[in-house]
């Protein structure tokens, strides 16, 4: 396999200038490297470093696509063959076929994430040091924290794409994350808290605060989440934070407006150019870190070899644009959106987001909280899910019930549900100051990817309740 970035991207180019029989080529190699440290209840649990690369090779033979993959370098010209073969004997039965790939520019150039510290300079035991540390802190900062977890994980790709169109890429990427679990018990009530942080970037930028810092956060909210009441269920103005906002931007509106769900028949497929929020929010998918640096989901270039920037998907309230890969943008007689990615050398690129938020407005969150007669702030976000119609159930961790505009006793066990798209509608406050809040989550749509949300904090009205 070769060894350096010269050599593979050599083999590429010579591959695609060789390559007859197929309207579009496409040649993505791959290089990984996930080092993952995981301590549990005092004991190292997982210490793994996984070396994988490979080249994905994807064509488009007479309106059906073909790919195939390889780990083995030599035999890229066979590969390219298996694609072409297979695309061929999908095209004698596939009666609705790609119309094409709509003109986008293509990238050329080698991009590296910026990265203060690069992950390859930390050695291994500083990387075990940290996820010691985190949770012995976790369980030592409170007598009633009974268990604890803490993860260190980093995913260091080196990519190289060329395709027929003109691309011609090399990306350096580096994510790295850290997260804590803290388990408070006492009888027969337990209580769970997790902190954490997701980046694109390097050792510093993860580390802007301390390790001991999140492990201690996570074993104070855990203790007092153990004494907190439950939420009544009822339909309330609610103040959600960065994390929420996130989580709802991605899993209840961001999949809506993939131009693939929307071909099949997502709830916003006729709502271009109408009113779907309000006219305070502003939501968009970008693979930039916009407005702050290091978000989770960047990326500088789509595996199509198109600039990932910045896509308005809700402009003052007016739906403006779906999100699409080269096939979609076709079918919509639009651009790309760079929005197509893989997350192996194995996988083919699909329609994902990246980074998908909320702007900012101009509210102080301490006005928010003192015009709110009786509400809720809503902090955390845990699991949950969403349909195609936006229709969605979240968890949060804790919640603080507003009384006459005072924050007053903590909640826990709540969760938000609603129409999406309601909700944003309700939107009447928004924050000015801005989070990207769940970098530690990927998105599992068919794969993997990696991606990041957030906002500032909004205030609207959802249902909230519930026990979990």
């Amino acid at each position: 396999m070769p060894s350096d970035g010269h050599n593979i991207i050599d083999s590429l180019r010579s591959l695609i200038s060789s390559s007859k029989g197929a309207s579009y080529v496409e040649a993505r190699y791959q290089a990984r490297v996930t080092t993952e440290v995981n301590f549990v209840n005092g004991e190292l649990e997982r210490i793994r470093v996984v070396e994988n690369a490979g080249c994905g090779i994807r064509v488009l033979v007479d309106g059906c696509w073909g790919f195939s993959s390889t780990n083995n370098i030599s035999l890229l010209k066979e590969s390219l063959d298996q694609a072409i073969s297979a695309a061929r004997v999908l095209a004698q039965t596939k009666k609705n076929k790609v119309q094409g790939l709509a003109k986008s520019k293509m990238i050329t150039g080698t991009f590296r994430a910026p990265a203060n510290v690069s992950l390859s300079d930390v050695d291994i035991e500083q990387k075990v040091k940290v996820a010691r540390e985190g949770e012995k802190a976790a369980r030592s900062n409170n007598k009633v924290v009974k268990a604890a977890s803490c993860t260190y994980r980093e995913m260091l790709d080196h990519k190289a794409i060329v395709n027929s169109d003109g691309a011609d890429v090399e990306i350096y990427d580096s994510k790295p994350e850290f997260s804590v679990v803290a388990i408070a018990k006492r009888g027969g009530q337990s209580a769970t808290a997790h902190e954490g942080v997701g980046i694109t970037g390097g050792w510093n930028d993860l580390f802007k605060k301390s390790h001991l810092e999140y492990a201690a956060a996570a074993s104070e909210r855990a203790a007092k989440l153990l004494d907190a009441k439950h939420v009544n269920g009822s339909k309330a103005t609610v103040i959600l934070d960065p994390a929420m906002v996130g989580l709802l931007s991605h899993e209840a509106i961001g999949h809506t407006v993939e131009a693939d769900f929307v071909l099949s028949g997502s709830v916003v497929k006729d709502k271009i150019g109408e009113q779907v929020a309000s006219n305070l929010v502003t939501l968009v998918d970008s693979g930039r870190s916009e407005i702050v640096g290091n978000a989770g989901g960047t990326i500088i270039i789509d595996d199509e070899g198109v600039a990932a920037g910045r896509t308005a998907i809700i402009e003052k309230g007016i739906l403006k644009s779906f999100l699409h890969n080269r096939e979609s943008a076709m079918t919509f007689d639009t651009e790309s959106t760079g929005n197509a990615r893989a997350f192996q050398y194995n996988d083919e690129p699909l329609i994902r987001m990246r980074n998908t938020f909320i702007e900012p407005g101009t509210d102080k969150l301490a006005d928010m909280i003192k015009e709110t007669k009786h509400g809720y702030i809503v902090k955390g976000a845990r699991n949950g899910q969403a349909d195609a119609n936006g229709e969605f159930m979240f968890g949060a961790e804790e919640v603080y019930l507003i009384e006459n505009g005072e924050v007053k006793e903590l909640m826990k066990g709540a969760s938000i549900s609603g129409n999406a798209f309601h909700v944003l509608k309700s939107v009447d406050m928004v924050g000015d100051e801005f989070q990207y809040d769940i970098g530690t989550g990927y998105c599992g749509k068919y794969q993997l990817a990696k991606v990041d949300g957030g906002g500032p904090h909004i205030r609207c009205t959802a249902v909230i309740g519930g026990l979990q």
